[in-house]
């Protein structure tokens, strides 16, 4: 498995969404998430205007500094410098990692997209990311034109030491083999959030007993 520091716990990793996490639900939706376990939260919003994006930001931060789980922003760096976010999800076409850095600190939470690329995995580890998040493993409806990922991928990403992210159409019913090939974290859209908040707190507790049972940081610990 991925080394999961003490900011970076295994588990969910809830990511919002514009259709299925609309600004009137965006933080009952996030706070049922966070109540059912989610370990890691992440903003993305690509369409709203910055105003708009800024304060549901702001807002998000407050829910999950309240949850004591730590906040991600979607690809944009000075968002998440403004909002207060703990860091900055990057895709292989956003800001540079060491830019990133930069402008966030050290301490600053940094993933990477790797798709499925031992060797774009090897330079995100070289510059520091702190995670690396390859995927799609399943059919997305987020990312349909996505490369397909292999779970093999995840078990050979083990050599850098660093938390796994696994990506793309995951639900509580297939992310066991995506637990057992070494994803750390499993990123979930349309398989946590569009429902009502008890329904979005029973997918995240669901979630969070697949890693119970599954990983072996839990295993280790019984």
């Amino acid at each position: 498995m991925g080394t999961v520091t003490g900011i970076l716990r295994p588990g969910l990793y809830a990511i919002t969404d514009s259709h299925l996490t609309p600004p009137d639900t965006l933080i009952v939706s996030v706070e049922a998430a966070l109540r059912g376990g989610a370990v890691l939260v992440q903003y993305r919003e690509k369409h709203a205007p910055m105003a708009d994006r800024l304060r549901q930001a702001r807002d998000l931060q407050a829910a999950c500094t309240n949850a004591g789980v730590p906040l991600l922003i979607n690809d944009d760096v000075e968002l998440a410098r403004r909002s207060g976010a703990a860091g900055v999800h990057l895709g292989q076409s956003d800001d540079s990692l060491t830019s990133a850095r930069h402008v966030l600190g050290e301490e600053a939470i940094i993933g990477i997209t790797c798709h499925a690329d031992l060797e774009l995995a090897r330079s995100a580890d070289a510059a520091g990311a702190v995670y690396l998040a390859f995927g799609r493993f399943y059919t997305s409806g987020t990312k349909p034109d996505a490369p397909a990922a292999s779970p093999a991928v995840l078990t050979e990403a083990r050599q850098f030491g660093r938390p796994l992210t696994a990506i793309g159409g995951i639900t509580a019913e297939n992310g066991e083999p995506l637990i057992r090939a070494g994803a750390d974290l499993l990123a979930v859209i349309g398989g946590l959030f569009g429902g009502a908040p008890d329904d979005v707190e029973n997918r995240a507790r669901a979630f969070a007993r697949l890693f119970q049972q599954h990983h072996p940081l839990f295993s280790l610990s019984r």
